[in-house]
C-alpha cells in the first residue's frame, strides 16, 4: 500500500468556453479500468449530441493502467494533453472526460491542446485535490483526571481525533502517520506518567484537501 497518494476531492464537473466552443470536464474517482471505461461510456451516452468526448485516466498504485483518447479530434491534441495534466498533478485512480460542443471557430492544433489542457486544469481547481495518507488509528485510554492534559497536548500538536468514548474511563481515538506512532506513545506516556493504555485499531487513509497547484 502507498503511504501517500493524491486524487480528486470529489466527483464533479466544470465548464469553460473558448471562442464559442464549450468544454465540459467531467471527473470521477475510479479504482479499476472497468470503472473508468463505464464512466466514459456513460458521459458519451449523456452527451451524445456533443462534437467530441475526449478522455484520459490513470489507474493503479504505479499507474499500471493509463489511456488517452482523442475521440475524433486531431491525434495528440486532446487525450494526451489531458493525461499529462493528471500526471503533472501525480493523481491516482482518476478519470476525466472533456465534452466539447463546437462553437463554429476552429482552434488549430495548438489551440486544441491549450483548450483541453485548460479544461482539465480549471476543472481540478474547481473540484479540488486531496492528499491521502496511510495512518494508524490508535485508541488511547485514560482516566477522567487526565483528559484535559491529553486534549491540550493533542490540540497543540495538531493530532487528529476521530472518535471519543466515555464510560468508566475515556478512550480517545487518534489518527497518526504510521512513522509517528512510537514517538507519540512515548510522549504521552511521559506526559501522563504512564497512566495510559494504547491499542492499535488498524490503518486507514485520511484525506486532506490541498491546492491543485502544489
Amino acid at each position: 500500500m502507498l503511504e501517500q497518494y493524491k486524487t480528486i476531492h470529489q466527483d464533479g464537473q466544470n465548464e469553460i468556453e473558448i471562442k464559442g466552443s464549450r468544454f465540459i470536464a467531467h471527473f470521477k474517482r475510479t479504482e479499476t479500468e472497468e470503472e473508468a471505461l463505464e464512466f466514459i461510456k456513460a458521459i458519451k451516452k449523456e452527451h451524445w449530441k456533443a462534437t467530441h468526448n475526449c478522455s484520459a485516466y490513470l489507474i493503479g498504485e504505479r499507474d499500471e493502467f493509463q489511456r488517452a483518447m482523442d475521440d475524433g479530434e486531431p491525434s495528440g491534441t486532446a487525450g494526451v494533453p489531458m493525461l499529462e495534466v493528471l500526471k503533472k498533478q501525480a493523481l491516482k485512480n482518476t478519470t476525466v472526460v472533456v465534452t466539447r460542443y463546437f462553437g463554429g471557430t476552429k482552434l488549430g492544433a495548438g489551440g486544441l491542446v491549450r483548450a483541453y489542457t485548460g479544461a482539465v486544469a480549471e476543472g481540478l481547481k474547481a473540484i479540488g485535490i486531496v492528499q491521502a495518507s496511510l495512518e494508524t488509528i490508535l485508541k488511547v485510554t485514560i482516566d477522567y483526571s487526565t483528559v484535559g492534559k491529553l486534549e491540550y497536548y493533542l490540540e497543540t500538536n495538531t493530532i487528529s481525533v476521530v472518535d471519543k468514548e466515555f464510560t468508566d474511563v475515556v478512550a480517545i481515538h487518534c489518527s497518526l502517520p504510521v512513522e509517528e506512532v512510537d514517538s507519540f506513545q512515548e510522549a504521552v506516556i511521559e506526559l501522563l506518567q504512564n497512566k495510559v493504555q494504547f491499542e492499535e485499531l488498524g490503518q486507514q487513509y485520511i484525506e486532506r484537501l490541498i491546492s491543485s497547484e502544489e
